[in-house]
C-alpha cells in the first residue's frame, strides 16, 4: 500500500515501525452535542483504513480521543444546569450509538482529554523548562518555533529572518517570540 507522504511530497510505500504492527492515532470529537458530518467522516474514512490494514494481516491499535472539556461543553453545561461531566459523557454514549449505527468499529482505546491533562501539563512545563515554550504575560504559553530547525517543513515554509517583527508584541502579550504556537491542551485554558 502506498501512503501519501506530506514530508517527501510523493506516494511511498507504506512500512510499519513495528513489523506486522500498525499504531493509529486518529482525533475525535469534542463532545458538546450530537456528531455532524464533519465527525463522521474521518471515523468512516480511518475505520476504512484501518480495516484494510487488518485484512492484510496487521495487529492494529486504533486510538481516538473524546475531547470531554471544552469552552462549548461548558457553555452547553450551564445552559442546561448540568456540570460539564454530565454533557460530556451523554454526549460520548450518543457518539458511540452514531458510530455503530454507521458500522464503525470502536477504536481500541478512547482516552480522554480529562483524563491525560496533568500529562499534558507536564510536557508543556517540560518544553519550557527547555527553552522550547515560553509563558506570556497573560499567562499563555507559546512554542519558540524558531527553536525548531525544521519548522514549516511538512508545509514547505519557512520563518523569514524578521516576519512578524513584533505584530503581537505591539499589544504587549507576549514575551517571547512573536512567532509562537500556542502550546495548551486541547480543550483546557490556555493560561497554566
Amino acid at each position: 500500500m502506498k501512503i501519501y507522504n506530506t514530508l517527501t511530497r510523493r506516494k511511498d510505500e507504506f512500512v510499519p515501525l513495528e513489523p506486522g504492527k500498525v499504531k493509529m492515532y486518529v482525533c475525535g470529537p469534542t463532545v458538546y452535542n450530537l456528531i455532524h458530518i464533519g465527525n463522521a467522516r474521518p471515523m468512516i474514512v480511518f475505520d476504512t483504513v484501518r480495516r484494510y490494514f487488518e485484512y492484510k494481516g496487521y495487529e492494529v491499535n486504533y486510538v481516538s480521543n473524546f475531547t470531554d472539556v471544552d469552552d462549548k461543553i461548558i457553555k452547553k453545561a450551564i445552559e442546561e444546569g448540568v456540570d460539564a461531566d454530565t454533557v460530556s459523557k451523554r454526549y460520548i454514549a450518543e457518539c458511540k450509538k452514531d458510530m455503530a449505527a454507521m458500522n464503525v468499529k470502536p477504536a481500541t482505546t478512547h482516552p480522554l482529554a480529562t483524563e491525560e491533562i496533568c500529562g499534558m501539563l507536564e510536557m508543556i512545563e517540560t518544553l519550557i523548562e527547555k527553552g522550547y515554550a515560553y509563558r506570556a504575560e497573560d499567562g499563555t504559553v507559546y512554542y519558540r518555533v524558531k527553536k525548531f530547525k525544521d519548522y514549516g517543513k511538512r508545509r514547505e515554509r519557512r520563518i523569514p529572518p524578521t516576519s512578524c517583527s513584533g505584530s503581537r508584541r505591539r499589544r504587549g502579550s507576549l514575551t517571547g517570540s512573536p512567532l509562537g504556537a500556542r502550546a495548551a491542551p486541547a480543550g483546557t485554558s490556555s493560561a497554566l
